[in-house]
């Protein structure tokens, strides 16, 4: 679920401000007063106004346009028919119009509170973040407990990913106004993000308590109730959304992740096609349509929608705007200079690198950025002319594609993949040290990662990563088989002190220190049996060098796996080892430790005792690592 679906609910911009809303055509005090036929047509402009308002608040929005600029041609300068104006506007859709004629009314009056709250509000819905930020900031300074404006601040704060902040200001709303559904959903939201999710659910429930009818409140509950892994009940949830805003185009598509995690697949695509028939640009609503057809094998349409990922709050900032083309696999491009660019994780440019060699083979002189920690490894790749590391200034090119582009530029099919492994080679001289430094190959080595990275930055990515990733001690099971060596390949600081402050940290030889880089890492993955890891960048490396591969997958597979398999059409070499329904960890690393066990009875005939497997002081690192 997309942290672009995250639902706030900024107050109305209807019903709370046109509720306040009160005439400032009034003179100043002490003023003479106005000519006589000025006085008529102000009584006749708050005439038309009382009938404009009773049709906004019924919403009967085009009529009390209608109303509010007949009240214009009377009194141009009407400042609430002005600002009502850009209130419909955003009613609408129109956001950007919105902004423009609330900026119209302020030039009338500039200290409006509820017109400096309805301008971020409009602002809000553009992204304008920063922006929206100010406005509500103006209103606060003016009216200090002006708590709709409080509680849209704390909306801007979640959009800037500034939850703390957001978390206060929501907090603050509450302590004014106790009974502030809309902050109550709010606050839920926030609390989400901050991974407090029984919390975030309890904010939810608290909101629609006060307000049943609360359609964001339902939203939210669901999207807490998705963290928590209670996919019937946010599903539940969307639906009462729905009932509530049948229009709902958010509710509609984290309908359909819910119906895609509980495996109901033609019901979810259903349910991402009711959200595009409401937004048809809704770029999160194609972005999740193509992760359903990849996983269930439609390469065809998932490879077109998944274009649309440049275009979600998650990636948006990563797309690279170059003024060369997009190649996009129907010109031609023998002679020309092709860039191709990483994207999104290291584990997506070590699957996908595997093109680079077919864009060569039409014509093209390639050039390859990816993530620094790649490119030492990469240089060698087939097809690549140069490689450069992100951040580098890049040389000249004539047209670009990124790199997950290109199995929509190839028109991949299951059947056409390019599986030839291994297709990415450690350099020759650091497998040697590694070769020298393991010793002699008494038993067999396995590799073993349980952790991926987590990324707070992208709460999309992180909440994969929490699924994902086990705990160092969850894999006792398996280094519990006699007759293997194993060895850490796992990175990233959380993860590492996991092993190094285990009770088993002695049956996982670590030399990761060692690891400054994926060709350090491909280079010890080369003098190793067998690689056993969860879903992450190395998994993808031992599959690119052709490595025995037992993939430790989690029941919600990335769509890359596909469904109903223990093998992978990416990877020859790949073994999966999937969760059941029960989405427990325990029963999928007993199945591993129990295949291990018939691989080294199988390979060895049971012969290698634990006194035969142990290394020498001399090729284990100091202090640690012996098994």
């Amino acid at each position: 679920m997309a942290s672009g679906d995250s639902q706030f609910t900024p107050d109305a911009v209807g019903r709370r401000a046109i509720g306040k809303m009160t005439s400032k055509t009034h003179a100043p005090q002490g003023s003479p007063p106005p000519p006589p036929a000025r006085q008529k047509s102000a009584r006749a402009a708050a005439a038309l106004f009382a009938d404009g308002l009773t049709l906004h608040r019924a919403g009967r929005l085009a009529e009390a346009e209608g109303i509010y600029r007949r009240i214009l041609a009377i009194d141009p300068d009407h400042f609430d028919s002005l600002h009502l104006l850009g209130v419909i506007a955003h009613q609408r859709g129109r956001h950007a119009e919105a902004v423009a004629q609330i900026d119209r009314a302020l030039e009338r009056d500039r200290n409006s509170v509820i017109a400096l709250n309805n301008r971020g509000n409009a602002l809000l819905a553009v992204k304008r973040c920063e922006e929206a930020l100010a406005s509500y900031d103006r209103a606060l300074a003016l009216c200090p407990d002006y708590a709709d404006a409080l509680c849209n601040r704390g909306a801007a704060l979640h959009e800037l990913r500034r939850y703390e902040e957001a978390l206060e200001s929501c907090e603050r709303v509450l302590a004014m106004r106790p009974d502030f559904a809309e902050a109550y959903s709010n606050r839920g939201n926030t609390l989400r993000e901050l991974q407090r999710f029984d919390e975030a659910l309890e904010s939810c429930e608290r909101a629609l308590a006060l307000r049943p009818d609360l359609a964001a409140a339902h939203f939210n509950r669901g999207n807490a109730l998705h963290e928590l892994q209670r996919f019937e009940e946010a599903l539940e949830s969307h639906d009462r959304a729905l009932t509530l805003r049948p229009d709902y185009a958010e509710a509609l598509t984290n309908r359909g992740v819910a119906l895609h995690e509980l495996m109901r697949f033609d019901e979810a695509l259903a349910s991402y096609r009711r959200a595009l028939a409401v937004r048809p640009d809704y770029a999160e609503a194609h972005y999740r349509e193509a992760i359903t057809r990849l996983l269930t094998g439609d390469f065809a349409g998932g490879w077109r929608k998944y274009e649309w990922r440049w275009r979600i709050a998650q990636l948006a900032g990563a797309f690279r705007d170059f003024a060369q083309p997009l190649w996009a696999g129907s010109h031609e491009i023998a002679g020309k200079t092709v860039l191709l660019h990483a994207e999104q994780g290291l584990g997506d440019t070590l699957q996908f690198c595997r093109y680079v060699p077919l864009v060569a083979q039409r014509g093209a002189r390639v050039i390859v950025e990816v993530q620094p920690p790649l490119a030492a490894l990469l240089r060698a790749l087939p097809g690549a002319a140069r490689v450069v590391e992100r951040g580098e200034a890049l040389p000249d090119f004539d047209l670009h594609c990124p790199l997950l582009s290109l199995p929509l530029a190839f028109a991949t099919r299951i059947d056409t993949i390019p599986a030839a492994t291994p297709y990415l080679a450690a350099p020759a001289d650091k497998v040697r040290a590694w070769r020298q430094r393991l010793g002699d190959r008494a038993r067999p080595r396995i590799g073993v990662v349980w952790a991926g990275g987590p990324r707070p930055e992208l709460p999309d990515a992180n909440r994969v990563d929490r699924q994902r990733s086990l705990a160092f001690t969850q894999l006792a099971p398996i280094f519990q088989v006699e007759g293997c060596a194993f060895y850490s390949l796992q990175k990233g600081d959380q993860a590492v002190r996991q092993l190094r402050e285990s009770a088993l940290r002695h049956r996982v030889i670590d030399h990761t220190d060692a690891l400054a880089d994926f060709a350090d890492t491909a280079a010890l993955v080369e003098n190793l049996d067998l690689v056993i890891s969860v879903d992450t960048a190395v998994a993808h490396l031992a599959g690119a060098l052709g490595k025995p591969l037992w993939l430790i997958n989690r029941h919600n597979t990335c769509w890359r796996w596909l469904l109903d398999r223990d093998d992978s059409p990416w990877y020859p070499s790949a073994r999966l080892f999937r969760q059941d329904a029960t989405r427990r960890w325990d029963r999928l690393i007993g199945r591993v430790a129990d295949s291990l066990r018939d691989h080294v009875r199988a390979r060895d005939g049971g012969r290698l005792t634990a006194s035969q497997d142990r290394p020498s002081a001399a090729n284990s690192p100091a202090g640690r690592g012996l098994p």
